[in-house]
């Protein structure tokens, strides 16, 4: 491999840098760009991220018993602490998330993580109810800010072939972090069965998350980031580091400044504003990643109204009603037996999209995966056409939720994601993954309000087949808006 000579260099965009692959004597390319350590490591750091993301709401879901008879809370309060994290991340995707375009990656990337572990350290000795929703809303603020600057972390600093499989690997980290928590969860329960157990829970995150922060700060800024803001110079320091081997190569480096954009933010730099996302060709975009996670969301709760019957069936039957702590702990352990099935459907799911997503492609995936999802929820509701007692009615139903779950993990919850952080150009990526991602939180929220009340108004049934609608119609979202991704440079989507 022949390196540039000092001044002799030809100006290159960031990318390409990124892209090259080595070759042999004969001029064969190997297929492959070798990893640097350093783009290992902000993989490493930004999979840190959606593995305490998964750890704590999971947790949450295992502490918030214990939660709610320590501090004598009723039904709203329950509520909200379990909606807390989920509301702070919807607006910390787009509130903090869309700072990254501002301010650079690492800047965010950093921050985000000190919100998350002050957070979490104050959590741990909350005094009160407010003090805890407002830690855990802090958390959700850094975790949000974290889905589009994770994102573009690691997609703005690896070769284009190997994007859609290390950005899934990363978010698959989340499904890990979610099997780890719970299963710290349920160690403690069984070491120290008292009320003041969901503190150690938390606290068992901190020392990890402040060696996160720390490696955080010696990692270099995005080059793609830099050189959108004109700042060509800095952006060469910072390739010159990501791509630092032994021998190094290449020994010099420039980069070709970016194309002029119009208004419309369609090709290049340029300051960037929320409303360019609904300008020109971006529209198509913000459609795309938007729209079809919002009716996965919706889908995710559907299913979600089965899960006590299911793992019910699963892991055995809880307390109805715990006259002490000892029963409390045990139906919480049973809980945590329970969402550790649910992890492990969620991980395989995700490592099927990690396979998957480079050689089938993204949008056919998408596609794919949102109509599985419809034949798992219609399972579901065939379900309740049978004898609510019969094996029939419990074949159809864990048939459902397991195709459900396996097909929403592989496709639409794994590839909206993906497809957030890769259809939007550099200076507005981060508005864009971020508008994305609090989008579809909309429609968790949304769910948790109104499907109570529509549930007792319309019934099961009724329900189920409104969600497979909203499935089908995420498969036809995705094909009419679709922007394949797959192997393209980011700088020529």
């Amino acid at each position: 491999m022949a390196a540039d000579e000092p001044g002799q260099g030809v100006a290159r965009s960031v990318q390409d840098y990124i892209d090259e692959t080595p070759f042999w004597a004969d001029g064969t390319n190997v297929p492959f760009c070798p990893m640097t350590s350093m783009q290992w490591r902000i993989w490493l750091l930004a999979s840190a991220g959606k593995f305490f993301e998964g750890m704590v709401v999971f947790m949450t879901g295992v502490a918030l018993p214990l939660i709610v008879r320590e501090f004598g809370l009723g039904a709203m309060e329950k509520g909200t602490i379990s909606a807390a994290t989920l509301f702070g991340i919807l607006i910390g995707a787009t509130a903090l998330g869309g700072l990254a375009d501002h301010y650079g990656r690492k800047k965010m990337f950093i921050v985000e993580m000190v919100l998350f572990v002050a957070c979490l350290v104050s959590l741990v000795f909350s005094p009160n109810y407010i003090m805890l929703v407002t830690f855990l809303f802090g958390m959700g603020l850094a975790l949000g800010c974290d889905y589009p600057t994770a994102h573009m972390v690691i997609s703005e600093s690896i070769p284009s072939t190997d994007r859609g499989k290390l950005v899934l690997s990363a978010f698959a980290f989340q499904a890990l972090g979610a099997l780890v928590g719970t299963a710290i969860g349920y160690i403690i329960l069984y070491k120290a069965p008292d009320l003041k157990a969901w503190r150690y829970m938390y606290g068992a995150a901190i020392i990890p998350a402040i060696l996160v922060v720390l490696g955080r700060f010696y990692i270099p800024d995005s080059s793609h980031w830099l050189a959108s803001k004109g700042r060509i110079r800095e952006a060469e320091e910072a390739l010159f580091r990501l791509l630092h081997r032994e021998p190094h190569y290449p020994k010099v480096i420039r980069i070709a400044p970016p194309v002029s954009v119009s208004s419309d933010g369609a090709d290049g730099n340029g300051k960037g504003t929320y409303m360019d996302l609904f300008r020109g060709r971006n529209i198509r975009a913000t459609i795309l990643a938007s729209v079809p996670w919002f009716l996965q969301d919706l889908g995710t709760y559907g299913i979600g109204i089965f899960t006590p019957t299911i793992l019910g069936t699963v892991i055995g039957a809880e307390a109805i009603h715990p006259r002490n702590v000892a029963d409390l702990i045990h139906n919480d352990m049973l809980a945590a037996k329970g969402a550790a099935f649910i992890d492990v459907l969620l991980f395989v799911g995700i490592v099927a999209a990690v396979l998957l997503a480079d050689k089938v492609g993204r949008i056919k995936l998408q596609v794919v995966g949102f109509i599985g999802c419809a034949v798992g929820l219609f399972l579901a509701s065939m379900s309740m056409n049978a004898d609510a007692s019969s094996q029939m009615s419990l074949t159809l139903l864990f048939s459902g939720f397991m195709i459900f779950s396996f097909m929403t993990n592989m496709g639409p919850n794994a590839i909206s994601y993906l497809l957030a952080g890769e259809v939007f150009p550099t200076h507005i990526r981060g508005k864009g993954a971020g508008f994305a991602a609090s989008f579809a939180k909309i429609g968790a929220v949304a769910t948790a309000f109104f499907f109570p009340v529509l549930l007792k108004d319309f019934g099961t049934g009724v329900i189920l087949t409104f969600l497979v609608g909203c499935s089908l119609l995420g498969a036809v979202v995705t094909w009419v808006f679709r922007i394949e991704t797959s192997g393209v440079n980011l700088e020529e989507l």
